[in-house]
């Protein structure tokens, strides 16, 4: 197989990777034949795969922008995945050019294609660590750098939540994090669920189950569980809905059924 020249040395390319999946879903470029043959084996249980993306990113520009419009100008992306267009410092930056963005992935890719699009953007920095580390994240030299704890911070985990599992402490992680920030800090979050889906659950655990063949097992998680991430903050209106209800910029029955997947939600602390 052909390596190209944005994929480091270090990785292995006859592996699929989340993030590169999501790249294909996406409709990018930075995956490979064995990201995108993974994408195709999930899509035959869920061919909606690339629209449930697409909701997630969407809800992600929104929630960016409500949080410069609300004041905040510092962003914390964590498992941000491969930087495809209207990324998080794009949308902040329109908006507030002095705006502060750190994208944080475990993904050797993701880290290497993030530097290499970011080099020469003023406040914006990436740090390859794990959301299951967040004192790795929080004592990282682009954090530190970029990121004022003592003003309220914007922290976005979305689409990343349902890759850690249980025995991994996610609510712990998310609550260490919640605790490093100022008040008024936010919380922007989106997370998979069998809640949605326009199909029978066993035949969305067909998606699920490729995930768990390339070891990177997807945590469902129910409505209820997915609201206790967001304990210590109060939620912003409209709550944790499906991505398309969460203040549309568009008509949401316009929207294609699997958009409806999963919750979305924006919280702030007190």
């Amino acid at each position: 197989m052909e390596r190209p020249a944005w994929a480091p040395r270090s990785i292995d390319i006859s592996v699929p990777s989340v993030s590169r999946i999501y790249d294909y879903y996406l409709g990018g470029s930075h995956n490979f034949e064995v990201d995108r043959e993974a994408g195709r084996r999930a899509m035959e249980f869920m061919p909606g795969l690339p629209k449930v993306m697409q909701a997630n990113r969407a809800f992600m520009r929104r929630a960016v922008r409500f949080a410069v419009d609300e004041g905040v100008t510092q962003f914390l992306d964590i498992g941000s995945g491969i930087p495809t267009t209207k990324n998080v410092h794009e949308v902040a930056q329109a908006a507030r050019p002095d705006a502060r963005v750190v994208y944080v992935d475990h993904d050797p890719v993701a880290v290497a294609h993030s530097e290499a699009v970011l080099a020469g953007t003023e406040g914006t920095g990436v740090v390859a660590a794990d959301l299951r580390k967040p004192q790795e994240i929080l004592a990282s030299p682009e954090v530190q750098r970029l990121i004022d704890p003592n003003r309220p911070v914007a922290l976005l985990l979305v689409a990343i939540l349902h890759f850690v599992e249980d025995a991994d402490d996610p609510y712990g992680a998310v609550a260490e994090l919640r605790e490093a920030f100022a008040p008024g800090s936010l919380l922007l979050l989106t997370h998979a669920s069998y809640e949605g889906i326009p199909l029978p659950p066993e035949r969305a655990e067909g998606a699920v189950d490729v995930y768990k063949d390339i070891r990177n097992p997807l945590t469902m998680r129910s409505r209820e569980e997915i609201a206790r991430f967001f304990e210590g903050y109060d939620m912003v209106e409209p709550g944790l809905v499906p991505p398309p209800h969460w203040r549309p910029d568009t008509a949401p029955e316009d929207e294609d059924p699997y958009a409806f997947s999963g919750f979305a939600g924006v919280g702030r602390t007190a």
